[in-house]
């Protein structure tokens, strides 16, 4: 991977990320509707204040859960007053993270779906943190990834996807989703 600057996305961006006519290009139950089944576990790493979250916790149904991480407290705050005001925060678990480590040792084999949208480019060690998101996922389950094609250029994406290649992970799609680079990625049953 290139030698670049990872800045994380500042907290108060976390609003306009919010921004409803972003739905238009990225609606979150439309791309996510194909991959979540009722009763299932999803696990967003990089959740901000919750873009997907609240589609996520709809989609998986009172029987299934999100999990929700974040390294930023206020990100997490902003998410909680979402969910509470939707109803669904019974739906989501909120982990405050680390920056060298999701802290998911806990769900070993325990995630039935892993989304990681615009993440990977904030981070400093991609292939860290696909080894830990492989290490969460159940065998035969998949990864969603999608990375801003304004920050992210084509090589940087192969580089992130040789990373997880190289933990284990399969490419299955790359669906097409807005003006992103996208991969579905699949842990081999």
């Amino acid at each position: 991977m290139s030698k670049k600057q990872h800045r994380i996305c500042p907290w108060w961006l976390g609003y306009f990320l919010l921004f409803p006519l972003r739905r238009i290009r990225e609606n979150p139950t439309r791309i996510l509707k194909p991959y979540i089944r009722d009763g299932m576990t999803v696990l967003e790493p990089g959740s901000g204040m919750g873009y997907f979250t609240r589609d996520m916790a709809r989609l998986v149904g009172p029987a299934g859960r999100v999990i929700a991480l974040d390294i930023q407290p206020r990100m997490l705050a902003g998410l909680r007053r979402r969910l509470k005001r939707a109803g669904l925060l019974g739906r989501v678990e909120l982990r405050l993270g680390r920056p060298d480590s999701l802290g998911i040792d806990d769900l070993k084999e325990k995630v039935d779906l892993a989304v990681a949208f615009h993440v990977v480019h904030e981070v400093p060690d991609a292939k860290r943190l696909f080894l830990e998101l492989f290490k969460a996922l159940k065998s035969g389950s998949r990864l969603l990834v999608a990375e801003p094609k304004h920050h992210v250029s084509e090589r940087d994406f192969e580089d992130s996807l040789r990373a997880a290649r190289e933990v284990g992970f399969a490419v299955e799609d790359h669906p097409k989703i807005g003006s992103n680079v996208t991969a579905l990625l699949v842990k081999p049953a």
